[in-house]
């Protein structure tokens, strides 16, 4: 019986098939994005609130030059929240994209949090419920670096839409590009430590709610074009 190679594994296989799509999307975008985009105006994401819906920030912290290098963002947000009485923080982190139409793009959280240490237990979607509005899907997953897991959840933020999907979000990136002649995203991301007795997932999604109606008056609209 002959042997299954590593690659030829099931679970393997489908990762290839991933990235090579993955890859195919990225390089019909580069090569069909309008190389001229229309103007827009963004605020400094430094403006974004200090306090959301009951959530203070505890800690604002600068990139670091070495990972603003690899990050090529355009402005960047890293801070952590808390509720008063909640043993569990929050870690916000976004990451904004002005254009894409030279090879600029964001880094998926599935590849940079493994470089960075962690491993992945368990990965997935979740939805959630807007006070107003349709439900949006994002991404949920769980990581461990020594004894220490964390609940991640995070989303690719444009103009016109949220997208949970890396391979939706490359094909969006052609249609929108060639529709509104702009490329521009947002990199959105939540850490919770799952700390013993620590209401992990209900902290994430319920700020999470509470953020993505501030991210959606703060991060560029279609509106805002010029």
């Amino acid at each position: 019986m002959p042997l299954q190679t590593d690659l030829l594994k099931p679970g393997r296989r489908k990762a290839a098939i991933f990235l090579s799509l993955l890859l195919v999307c990225q390089a019909a975008a580069y090569h069909l994005m309008p190389k001229t985009e229309r103007g827009f105006a963004a605020r400094p994401l430094r403006e974004f609130p200090a306090e959301i819906d009951g959530w203070r920030m505890i800690a604002d912290y600068e990139i670091d030059p070495d990972v603003q290098r690899v990050l090529r963002a355009d402005d960047s947000l890293n801070r952590v929240y808390l509720r008063p009485g909640s043993p569990a923080t929050v870690n916000l982190f976004v990451a904004f994209f002005r254009s894409q139409t030279t090879g600029v793009a964001p880094h998926s959280p599935k590849n940079c949090l493994p470089g960075s240490g962690y491993a992945p237990l368990d990965s997935g979607t979740v939805r959630i419920q807007l006070p107003s509005g349709a439900p949006v899907e994002v991404n949920r997953y769980i990581v461990a670096r020594g004894a220490s897991r964390s609940l991640v959840l995070y989303w690719y933020q444009t103009p016109a839409r949220i997208v949970a999907s890396e391979y939706a979000a490359k094909l969006w990136l052609v249609a929108d590009s060639l529709r509104y002649r702009r490329s521009d995203t947002s990199l959105v991301r939540l850490v919770v430590p799952m700390e013993e007795g620590a209401p992990a997932e209900q902290e994430a999604l319920a700020f999470a709610r509470a953020v993505l109606p501030q991210l959606s008056q703060f991060l560029p609209r279609l509106d805002d074009g010029q």
